[in-house]
């Protein structure tokens, strides 16, 4: 476990902040979010301080699906009528607040409450999505 001393998640890691922790394994802590966007907004954070999702060990990144899954049916889903947000933000541009690799499980229990956001969609044309996608598998054959 590679945590940061002055890092707040790192501290509420080690206990010596106090949260509400909803579960946990040997790689990361889900605690209750104390801003919540919604009853029941939860984060999850890597026992490993880095600041991006590419600064974090894989084997601490593989537990944060099965426990953002876990917390999300403990709130319901499942049903047809509870919907939910799974999200993390990598750099303040990306409206990251906390500089700790966090991901926020939220629930989305109407229009209004919950996370709202807008999308800001784009149309490329075909050729710029050939092109996008070309230099994407380039650097994916080049980083195995």
């Amino acid at each position: 476990m590679a945590l940061n001393a002055s890092c707040l998640f790192c501290k509420i890691i080690k206990g010596e902040i106090p949260s509400y922790k909803v579960y946990e394994t040997a790689k990361v802590y889900a605690f209750l979010d104390i801003n919540p966007l919604a009853e029941g907004h939860t984060l999850i954070i890597p026992k490993y301080h880095g600041e991006r999702t590419h600064d974090i060990p894989d084997e601490y990144l593989a537990d944060v699906a099965p426990v953002a899954k876990k917390i999300a049916l403990a709130f319901g889903a499942g049903s047809d009528d509870v919907e939910y947000n799974i999200l993390q933000n990598n750099g303040t541009l990306a409206h990251q607040v906390v500089m700790h690799v966090h991901y926020h499980v939220i629930p989305k229990p109407t229009a209004e409450s919950g996370l709202v956001i807008g999308w800001p969609q784009t149309a490329p044309s075909q050729d710029d999505l050939k092109a996008v996608h070309a230099k994407l598998i380039k650097n994916l054959e080049g980083s195995e």
